[in-house]
């Protein structure tokens, strides 16, 4: 799948992935920063991943754990820093979650720090799972 909008553009084929980048922006992140570019290249091919593009510069990052059927689990959602706070999270998310493979799944995701902006998304707070999210 592929969406644009502008000079951006959001595709599922990790063939345009670029590792050293998606690397790079995940080790800046409280929740990936040890990964090993082995661990990172890995659950990109064992993912739906996503990447976001300006022009042909990597700008963002997402993939979704899935059985295509039932459930869904969004992790390792960043975007580039300089590229934030203009609306390109919000349309990332919706492009994710439209995604024709998962989009009538249950989703669920988990952040220690952005339930603000994910509840614009429907997601809730959930008990069962510690700092979890889930869309209801």
């Amino acid at each position: 799948m592929k969406w644009t909008k502008d000079d951006f553009m959001i595709s599922d084929d990790i063939l345009l992935m670029n590792l050293d980048t998606v690397l790079h922006m995940l080790s800046e992140t409280y929740w990936a920063k040890d990964r090993t570019k082995e661990t990172v290249e890995k659950s990109i091919k064992n993912s739906i991943s996503f990447g976001m593009y300006n022009k042909d510069k990597q700008i963002g990052f997402a993939r979704v754990v899935t059985d295509k059927a039932v459930f869904s689990w969004i992790l390792d959602v960043v975007i580039d820093e300089d590229y934030r706070r203009n609306g390109l999270g919000q349309w990332f998310m919706e492009c994710i979650l439209g995604h024709p493979e998962i989009k009538y799944t249950r989703f669920a995701l988990a952040t220690k720090d952005a339930h603000e902006f994910y509840k614009k998304f429907n997601f809730k707070e959930n008990d069962c799972m510690t700092r979890g999210l889930i869309v209801e």
